[in-house]
């Protein structure tokens, strides 16, 4: 029996340490994590407060200005025997500024004879869904870009688009 108490006593002596050790981890890492979120809390809310100054400074900035294009109907290429499809659209150039709508007012027959023999290209099939679209609407602000050189279309946008 007093080998048994003993035992019992080196076990119950080590167990006194290591719940002392695990308890000084335990609150090393609350303190560490503590830190740590107060630093970041510092960093979130104090870091837009030097901001708020320079955005105030700056001017707002020009809304776009927009160049109507005659509606345009063109027939699509289809196959022979099938029945012929037509595509209509209105569009929309977008510049940055009234000066560049001005200057490129001009250049409007020269946009539409790029875009209606583009379009006469297309098939039915080259317009299905968001990224047919999408596709359309790039080539097309590409053309515009290149009949209206040195000035800068910053998008085509579509009013109305039916396939029929």
């Amino acid at each position: 029996m007093a080998d048994e108490d003993k035992t019992e006593g080196a076990e119950g002596a080590a167990a006194a340490p290591a719940k002392k050790g695990k308890l000084k981890l335990i609150l090393a890492a609350a303190g560490f994590l503590v830190v740590v979120g107060a630093g970041a809390g510092w960093f979130f809310f104090m870091r837009g407060h030097g901001d708020e100054q320079h955005a105030e400074a700056a001017p707002p900035p020009k809304p776009p200005s927009f160049v109507d294009i005659p509606d345009m109907l063109v027939n699509l290429v289809g196959a022979p025997g099938e029945r012929v499809q037509y595509l209509k659209l209105k569009l929309v150039l977008e510049v940055k500024e009234e000066k560049q709508a001005e200057a490129i007012k001009p250049s409007l027959p020269r946009v539409t004879d790029l875009f209606q023999t583009y379009m006469r290209e297309l098939r039915p099939s080259d317009l299905n869904g968001s990224a047919g679209l999408f596709r359309l609407k790039e080539e097309l602000t590409k053309r515009v870009n290149l009949a209206v050189a040195p000035n800068q279309v910053s998008a085509v946008l579509f009013k109305e688009v039916v396939i029929q």
